[in-house]
C-alpha cells in the first residue's frame, strides 16, 4: 500500500473497546441503546453478513433509513467491510430516489420500514438493485436486516483499507443543481474529528450529542456519529421527523450536552418558547449549541442565547468538505459572522478574475484541507469546476475582516438554501411549468423576517388562465420532496429578461422582496 492502513469504522468502534470503554453508552434514544462493546460486535457481524450477501469492497450500499441504532450499525458495517456507505435523504419521493439509486449503481439497498413504499417505488426504475434489506419484517425476495446480521456470526476481521480508500458518498445539489455524490475517504472521517470535533467543539467522553440534522447530511453524520464515537461520547438518535415539540421532549428526556441544529430550527424553537411550548430552562443540560447549514442571523443568535442561556457557535461547512471548516469558537462568538478558519484548513477569497481580494472586500470563497472530497461521482465537468487542485470552490461570497473573521454575503449563484437544504430553482420551475395555469415562472430566494432563505415562485399565468397560489404549492408538494415547495407564489404580468431572453433573477428577487415586504 502507498498510504497508511486505516479503517474509519474500526477507528470509531473497536478503538473504544480496546481502550476499556466497552461498557460506556455509545448510542441511546427511543429506538434503542447500545454500549460500545455491543456496537462493535454488531458492526463486525453485519459487515460479515453483507459480505456473505455478495457485497464487495468499494461497492456502494445505499441506505434510506431514519436515525436509529440500526442505521449507525449499517453505515459503520459497510465501511468496515471496505464497501462505500451511501446514506440518502429520506425526504425524496419514489422517482427522485430512483434517480439516485440508479446513479449510485448500488446492488443492495437497506431501508427502515417507514420508507419501504417509497423505496419499492424507486426500485421499479432501478433494475441493477438485486437485494432490498429491510429493518423489521421482510417478505421474500427482500431480506431481513436481522437475518443479515445473524448470518455474520462469527464475525470476520475488518477489510484492510487505508486513508485514501473510498468510505462514504453523500449526495448534494450544492452549487450546481442536480444531485451528485461527493466521494469521501476513510481518512477524512478522522480528519473532521481532529479539526472541528476536537479543536472547536472540544468534545469529550461525558458529552451527549443531539442533532436535528439527520445522518444522511454531512452536518448530521458528523454530529451524531463521527464526533461522539471518535471521542467515546454518546450519540442520541431519534427516528422521528424533527419538530420543535419532539426535539424539546428529547432534550428533556435525554439531557444532551451538545445540541446541533440550523438557523430555521433555532427560530422555530424561539417561536415555541414565545407560545409557551418551551420553558426558559429547556436547554439547561446543554453546554453548547451549534448552528450550520446556512448563516445564523445575529438576531436569532441574540434571542436564543438570551432566552435559553445557551451559547451558540455558528459555522460554515459543506458536503464536499464533510463538515465545518470556518467557525466561531466557544466564548469567542461574533454574532452574524461565520467565525474564523478551523485549525487544519486554509481559506482564501478571490475576485471574478481569480485574484485575491483584500480584507473588507467581497470575494468567492475557496477552502482547502484534508477532509475535502476527491470529487463527484461521474461528474467530470462539475468536479473540475468545483475542485480546483487542492482548493474547493464553495460557491459562497464572503468578506474577511481584518482580525480573521469571515462574514457571509450570500451564494455566488442562484441556488437556494431553505432550512439548510439545497433547492434547485430549475427543478421547482420544471414542476410548476407542468401545471396548466403556469405560462412562465422563476423561483428565487426571499429573506424572511428572521433573515432566512425561503423559495418563492414568481409566476406568469398561461393565456386565459388564473393562478391559485395554494393549488400550485400543493402541486409542487405532490411532485417534489416537500422541502422544495415554494413558500409563496407571486403572480406577475411578465418576468424581467435580458436582451437575449434570459430571466434576470436579480431583478426577480428584488420584485419578490418588494411585494412580500409590502405584504
Amino acid at each position: 500500500m502507498t498510504s497508511e492502513s486505516f479503517n474509519a469504522s474500526v477507528f470509531l468502534t473497536d478503538r473504544q473497546v480496546q481502550a476499556g470503554r466497552g461498557d460506556h453508552l455509545a448510542i441511546t434514544g427511543p429506538a434503542g441503546t447500545l454500549t460500545y462493546a455491543q456496537l462493535a460486535t454488531h458492526v463486525a457481524e453485519l459487515a460479515t453478513g453483507l459480505r456473505k450477501l455478495g457485497v464487495r469492497p468499494e461497492e456502494r450500499v445505499l441506505l434510506v433509513m431514519s436515525d436509529r441504532p440500526e442505521t449507525a450499525i449499517t453505515i459503520l458495517a459497510v465501511m468496515r467491510m471496505g464497501a462505500v456507505a451511501v446514506p440518502v435523504s429520506t425526504m425524496y419521493n419514489g422517482p427522485e430516489l430512483g434517480t439516485l439509486v440508479r446513479d449510485s449503481r448500488a446492488r443492495v439497498v437497506v431501508a427502515t420500514p417507514e420508507f419501504e413504499p417509497v423505496v419499492r417505488a424507486a426500485l421499479d426504475a432501478a433494475p441493477e438493485v438485486e437485494t432490498l434489506v429491510l429493518v423489521g419484517e421482510a417478505v421474500a425476495p427482500a431480506r431481513s436486516w436481522a437475518e443479515v446480521l445473524a448470518a455474520g456470526r462469527p464475525a470476520a476481521p475488518p477489510y484492510e483499507s487505508w486513508r485514501d480508500s473510498p468510505a462514504l458518498w453523500l449526495y448534494t445539489s450544492g452549487t450546481t443543481g442536480a444531485p451528485k455524490a461527493a466521494m469521501h475517504r476513510h481518512g477524512a472521517i478522522r480528519d473532521v474529528y481532529e479539526t472541528y470535533g476536537r479543536q472547536v467543539l472540544g468534545i469529550r467522553q461525558e458529552d451527549r450529542c443531539l442533532s436535528v440534522a439527520r445522518l444522511f447530511f454531512a452536518y448530521g453524520i458528523g454530529n451524531s456519529l463521527f464526533f461522539p464515537l471518535a471521542a467515546g461520547a454518546t450519540a442520541i438518535l431519534d427516528p422521528a421527523r424533527p419538530t420543535p415539540a419532539g426535539v424539546l421532549a428529547r432534550v428533556r428526556e435525554e439531557r444532551p450536552t451538545l445540541f446541533f441544529a440550523g438557523p430555521t430550527f433555532f427560530a422555530a424553537l424561539l417561536a415555541a418558547h414565545d407560545s409557551g411550548g418551551a420553558p426558559d430552562d429547556a436547554f439547561a443540560s446543554v453546554r453548547l449549541g451549534v448552528s450550520a447549514g446556512e448563516a445564523l442571523p445575529a438576531e436569532i443568535y441574540r434571542r436564543f442565547t438570551e432566552r435559553f442561556g445557551v451559547d451558540v457557535i455558528d459555522g460554515l461547512g459543506s458536503t464536499e468538505a464533510l463538515h465545518i471548516f470556518i467557525s466561531n469558537h466557544p466564548g469567542q462568538v461574533r454574532p452574524g459572522s461565520s467565525g474564523t478558519v478551523v485549525p487544519g484548513y486554509e481559506a482564501r477569497l478571490l475576485d471574478d478574475r481569480g485574484v485575491p481580494v483584500g480584507d473588507g472586500e467581497p470575494g468567492h470563497l475557496y477552502v482547502r484541507g484534508d477532509s475535502i472530497a476527491t470529487g463527484y461521482w461521474c461528474r467530470t465537468a462539475t468536479t473540475r469546476q468545483v475542485f480546483q487542485g487542492e482548493w474547493l470552490r464553495t460557491g459562497d461570497t464572503y468578506v474577511r475582516e481584518a482580525d480573521g473573521f469571515y462574514r457571509c454575503l450570500g451564494r455566488s449563484n442562484d441556488m437556494i438554501k431553505a432550512g439548510g437544504i439545497w433547492v434547485s430553482p430549475m427543478e421547482v420551475e420544471a414542476r410548476l411549468l407542468q401545471h396548466e395555469s403556469v405560462g412562465e415562472c422563476a423561483v428565487v430566494a426571499y429573506l424572511d423576517g428572521e433573515g432566512l432563505e425561503k423559495p418563492v415562485a414568481c409566476v406568469v399565468p398561461a393565456p386565459g388562465r388564473t393562478v391559485d397560489a395554494g393549488e400550485l404549492i400543493g402541486f409542487c408538494r405532490d411532485g417534489l420532496a416537500s422541502f422544495k415547495r415554494p413558500r409563496e407564489v407571486l403572480v406577475l404580468d411578465e418576468l424581467p429578461k435580458t436582451a437575449t431572453g434570459k430571466i434576470q433573477r436579480v431583478v426577480v428577487r428584488q420584485i419578490a422582496a418588494d411585494l412580500l415586504g409590502k405584504g
